[in-house]
């Protein structure tokens, strides 16, 4: 086979995602950039946008909520998804039963699920009534500043999990299980097991796990447009809510923009410095 057919079976194969990639992420998100740089009726380029929203309380609040909301977020959903994957690789009675019922919120979009959570804690909701009938008081689970931000995070949690579970199981599945034999052999007890087979061989996956996640949670829109709207007092008001408030509710596409750049730079940041982070002690001595 020649060299120009190779690249045009190449092209064909792959031309569908380039310019998928082109259309729906690149082209939009340079138009974003380019628009960030022009102020409202302004005809040549300055950083007026990136001024503006950095001097705002409310942009520099929704920062600070989408970090500690990120901080909390990941390590909770990994550190579950890795624990419910560790338990669902071994042999127990109805497993196949157990991994559909953590896989099912999955398959629910996460506006559907918004809304069914929402019903399940208003205040007259199904989990307020449980929580009275265990003599509990009730809770203001989307409407107290309190509470509001971790109500989020456990119905995103909610979504979550299951789904980052299938791919560290079947990373743990991918595990030669000789090596487990060698170093129970070596007198190697479940903790030293975990951490001296499982982790490392986990690596790459739990690598793919941690940045998929994270900007996963960086973009995570639905459930709070729907149930909070960022409220209340802004403690649900995430990057992604305030630039779809800035953009659609208050008409000013140019700080939307701006704050757009602003996001996509932060989510980079973080990922460079999780694989940064994650690499393999043989990579970084390369």
């Amino acid at each position: 086979m020649t060299r120009s057919r190779k690249m045009m079976i190449l092209l064909m194969f792959l031309g569908p995602t380039l310019a998928a990639v082109i259309v729906l992420r690149l082209w939009p998100a340079s138009m974003a950039m380019l628009e960030s740089l022009y102020a409202p009726r302004a005809q040549t380029m300055s950083f007026e946008n990136y001024t503006y929203i950095f001097g705002d309380p409310l942009f520099q609040k929704s920062i600070m909520v989408t970090l500690i909301y990120s901080i909390i977020v990941n390590p909770l959903q990994i550190a579950i998804a890795l624990a419910l994957a560790l338990l669902l690789n071994v042999s127990i009675p109805l497993i196949g039963l157990w991994r559909t019922l953590i896989l099912l919120p999955v398959a629910i979009p996460q506006s559907v699920s918004a809304v069914v959570w929402g019903i399940g804690l208003r205040p007259d909701g199904p989990v307020n009534g449980l929580l009275v009938a265990l003599g509990l008081g009730e809770q203001r689970f989307l409407t107290s500043p309190d509470q509001a931000l971790g109500s989020i995070i456990l119905i995103v949690s909610w979504i979550g999990i299951g789904y980052w579970m299938t791919f560290l199981l079947a990373g743990l599945q991918d595990i030669p299980k000789s090596l487990y034999e060698a170093i129970r052999i070596d007198g190697a007890n479940r903790w030293q097991q975990f951490r001296y087979i499982t982790l490392p061989q986990l690596r790459r996956t739990l690598t793919f796990v941690l940045v998929a996640n994270t900007v996963s949670n960086f973009l995570v829109f639905a459930p709070v447009q729907i149930l909070t709207q960022g409220g209340p007092q802004g403690t649900t008001n995430l990057i992604m809510n305030d630039i779809y408030t800035r953009g659609f509710v208050w008409g000013d596409a140019s700080s939307a923009s701006a704050a757009t750049v602003v996001l996509v730079s932060l989510v980079l940041l973080v990922v460079l410095m999780q694989f940064r982070l994650m690499r393999a002690p043989e990579d970084k001595a390369a």
